[in-house]
């Protein structure tokens, strides 16, 4: 494979022309495709499971009860401190109110607070239900602005009037002005780095053109399959992230490369070579992880997985192609100027004397010191933040994690305190009562025998449709949509299924958005050991072709598991549990989004091994020439520390410039990975890794002799490679000039 990519470096960089007009035309060619194809407006934010008994339950829904099986919304109107609802000024304005409402756009019904029996007790607030006739998928923004507006009459007399329900969900987010932070972050990391402009600049430029390609090919497939706002920004972060990485490895073995005196050429060859080699590993890893989210068998993770895992494969490839061209165009004047720091630190070898040693090299020496108490003080740490995982609650994040500034959020705080947190997530039974000899009455028994289960707060009177096939009956939980007691509820309910259907005759099933929910966290959840047994056996395999060595892989797996649960724990006590939630801008214990974990550990997966491969590869490569165990980790740690601290900032700086957005699932996972990097960046490959294989020595390195004959050779470090420095280096200066 080294051969291969220093044969492609060096045709890129000697045929840059043609390789800037390829990625021009293939750029004009995403971005006119996103624009007739697709677009941000045809984003699909609604997470289900298709087949699944609650999906299942709501498509018959559509069919039989056409006006209730869409989304809908509430109104909740509160009076003046002291003062009721129902007094004839209130009550006028509200009915003027859901007069307006009925007649909104795409509104299939309006049901006024005395039918459904929300009026509190003391009269201080009333909530009324609208009804849609359409999915939110498919719900128009200029609907909801409407919805707003129609509560003109009731606002004028004083009430206040808050607009929630599920029409009004949704923790997704499209891209924005943070992005814009993680950019500027990572040019003030790579300026430092590299301490030149022109070659800060060229990591930037590339990934720039990698996610301009990645996520507009993710916009142009918005006409044809399902694409979240999620999805999209998770394919942004990461594209962005991993692009800027890829090209600052390539880059930095370019500039050591020039510092030892090689033309522009054969460095950028040798570069793509060697680097490229890690690149095309590091970037397959967390594009197979991605990509795995498919087994996870839910058709909106698998989109997200294949969109983040496309913008992965745009990084790579420009990467490969458009850097060598680019430096091409740089040709000499990337090289470190003799004397400078820069220069220093490329040639500089690593050796006895520590004062010639860079800060990466003495934290490793630090690390490697006692190498059996650093063991221990990483593994304390990190058990430490993630013992509060065994709290974790997976759910969709519902109106009650909203902005509190948010109308929804005001809703949905009022309907909860008024009426119980049950009444923000009512589950709904759809009963088969087309068999029965009187539907109704078949109806009315089902209502009957759900209103005597116990954690049921309320249950409305059945509706049946024209056909008297099929029955709805709506029931208000005691506790909340995330709630545990809720989850058990629906299980009850659906246990007790065929006892229902033996007494009435009725089959029924439990559907609504809050079972949903409970169904698509479910299914996540027990997916999540099976997800994550296939992403440590592949890092096992994969590592084991790539370094030969049995204690490599199962180091790096291990610390992965540890980078992984500490996230987790971390994610859970500021998230779940409030200890520090300030900080990032949550109001309130708000659950875990439940794909959270999966995707989490999908790309901190790829992004571990990326780390791993180009710290230890350098390690693997200075002990291949020396055969001293602990001077190759200093060695290695020279030479690669530096890029893979840069290249973890700019990975924590752009996922935490997210942390910021409103949505509460992307500010979920954009504090998860951000925190997940740092960690296992910092905690465990600078840390945790070189003390492991100080421990075992030469050991580190052993590999069975009948499994090593079984092994391909993928020669990651471009041993093979044999490309004798030019004697006539300034022809090929002085052809990068042209």
């Amino acid at each position: 494979m080294a051969t291969l990519l220093y044969r492609l470096g060096r045709s890129c960089f000697r045929r840059r022309r043609l390789v800037f007009a390829g990625w021009l035309t293939l750029l004009a060619a995403v971005i006119a495709m996103s624009a007739a194809f697709g677009g941000p407006g045809r984003l699909d934010d609604e997470f289900s499971i298709p087949g699944s008994e609650s999906q299942q339950a709501l498509d018959v829904m559509g069919r039989a009860f056409p006006g209730a099986a869409g989304t809908s919304a509430q109104i909740v109107f509160t009076a003046p401190s002291g003062e009721s609802v129902e007094a004839a000024p209130f009550k006028a304005a509200i009915d003027d109110t859901l007069a307006r409402a009925a007649r909104a756009p795409q509104v299939a019904g309006v049901t006024a607070p005395e039918a459904t029996g929300t009026v509190s007790a003391d009269g201080g607030v009333a909530v009324a239900q609208v009804g849609y006739r359409v999915s939110k998928n498919d719900l128009d923004a200029e609907s909801l602005d409407a919805l707003d507006a129609t509560a003109a009459p009731a606002r004028a007399a004083g009430l206040r009037v808050d607009l929630g329900g599920s029409a009004f969900g949704g923790g997704g987010a499209e891209p924005g002005a943070q992005d814009l932070i993680g950019v500027l972050v990572a040019v003030l990391v790579l300026a430092i780095t590299f301490g030149s402009l022109l070659a800060a600049g060229m990591p930037l430029l590339t990934a720039l053109a990698g996610v301009l390609a990645g996520v507009g090919g993710v916009l142009a497939l918005t006409g044809v399959v399902g694409i979240s706002s999620t999805a999209l920004t998770l394919a942004l972060m990461i594209g962005l992230a991993v692009g800027i990485d890829y090209a600052l490895f390539i880059l930095s073995r370019h500039r050591s490369h020039l510092a030892e005196g090689r033309s522009a050429e054969e460095s950028a060859a040798l570069a793509a070579g060697t680097a490229g080699s890690a690149v095309v590993f590091a970037g397959l890893t967390v594009i197979i992880a991605m990509a795995g989210l498919s087994v996870v068998g839910i058709p909106f993770l698998t989109v997200m997985g294949l969109c983040a895992a496309l913008a992965v494969l745009a990084g790579v490839a420009v990467a490969l192609t458009l850097l060598p061209a680019l430096l091409g165009v740089a040709g000499a004047r990337l090289v470190p100027k003799p004397g400078s720091r820069a220069a220093g630190r490329e040639t500089a070898v690593a050796g006895p004397d520590t004062r010639a040693a860079n800060l990466g090299e003495r934290w490793v020496r630090l690390a490697t010191a006692k190498p059996w108490l650093t063991t221990l003080a990483v593994l304390a740490a990190l058990g430490a933040l993630a013992w509060p995982v065994k709290d974790l609650n997976l759910a969709l994040p519902d109106n009650g994690s909203a902005p509190a500034h948010s109308s929804q959020r005001a809703a949905y705080d009022t309907v909860s305190r008024t009426f119980g947190p049950g009444f923000n997530g009512p589950l709904v039974v759809l009963a088969d009562t087309g068999d029965t000899a009187s539907p109704k009455a078949a109806a009315a028994a089902v209502a009957k025998d759900l209103k005597g289960l116990d954690d049921v707060a309320a249950v409305a009177a059945p509706k049946v449709n024209a056909s008297g096939a099929y029955a709805i009956v709506q029931l208000v939980p005691r506790g909340g949509p995330d709630a545990q007691t809720t989850k058990d509820l629906v299980t009850t309910i659906r246990d007790r299924a065929p006892g229902i259907a033996e007494e009435t005759g009725a089959r029924i099933r439990v559907t609504g958005q809050t079972a949903v929910s409970i169904d698509v966290s479910v299914q996540l959840a027990s997916a999540l050991v099976p997800f994550g047994a296939v992403v440590v056996g592949l890092s096992l395999v994969l590592l084991l072709i790539v370094f030969r060595s049995l204690v490599v892989p199962l180091k790096a797996a291990a610390g992965f598991l540890l980078s992984v649960a500490a996230t987790f724990g971390a994610t859970v006590s500021v998230f779940q549990n409030g200890h520090f939630a300030g900080l990032v801008g949550v109001d309130g214990s708000t659950p875990t989004a439940s794909f959270l974990p999966v995707v989490v550990m999908a790309v901190l997966f790829g992004l571990a091994m990326d780390y791993e491969v180009f710290l230890v590869s350098r390690i693997h490569e200075s002990y291949a020439h020396t055969r001293k165990p602990l001077h190759a980790i200093h060695m290695g740690a020279r030479h690669s520390a530096r890029v893979v601290t840069a290249a973890a900032l700019i990975m924590v700086s752009v996922f935490a410039a997210f942390i910021s957005s409103e949505g509460m699932i992307l500010k979920q996972v954009a504090f998860a990975l951000a925190l997940g990097v740092l960690l296992d960046a910092f905690v465990v490959r600078m840390t945790l890794v070189p003390a492991v294989l100080a421990l075992t020595g030469h050991a580190a390195w052993w590999l069975p002799a009948r499994i090593a004959r079984r092994l391909p050779d993928v020669d990651l470090e471009g041993a093979r490679l044999n490309a004798p420095q030019p004697a006539a280096e300034h022809t090929d200066l002085a052809m990068t000039r042209h």
